[in-house]
């Protein structure tokens, strides 16, 4: 199977700034994103990017996430600025293949944002 491994998280202060990696073996994949799950909260869409480039955020990172790729690589990061503690959560990195189908899913990475 598929291994998507994330990298980057950690525990930073308001105003801070983390960058998340996630590298996927085997394919190069029509659209990978983040999804974050935090405590007592339902998993919701960070941000994803397709193959060519196309990207869509959710509302409350917009602005201080960016979502990037290296489709050589089969990495994708997400460069997150400005972190507030709501964006406190495990980030979960997601891959999918639209012509089979196929969608696999990180372990996920730990973000803190505390003082």
């Amino acid at each position: 199977q598929v291994q998507l491994v994330e990298s980057g998280g950690g525990l930073v202060q308001p105003g801070g700034s983390l960058r998340l990696s996630c590298a996927a073996s085997g394919s190069t994949f029509s659209i990978m994103g983040w999804y974050r799950q935090a405590p007592g909260k339902q998993r919701e869409l960070v941000a994803t990017i397709t193959r060519g480039g196309n990207t869509n955020y959710a509302d409350s990172v917009k602005g201080r996430f960016t979502i990037s790729r290296d489709n050589a690589e089969n990495t994708v990061y997400l460069q997150m600025n400005s972190l507030k503690p709501e964006d406190t959560a495990v980030y979960i990195c997601n891959a999918a293949d639209w012509y089979s189908g196929r969608n696999f899913w990180g372990q996920g990475t730990q973000v803190t944002v505390s003082s």
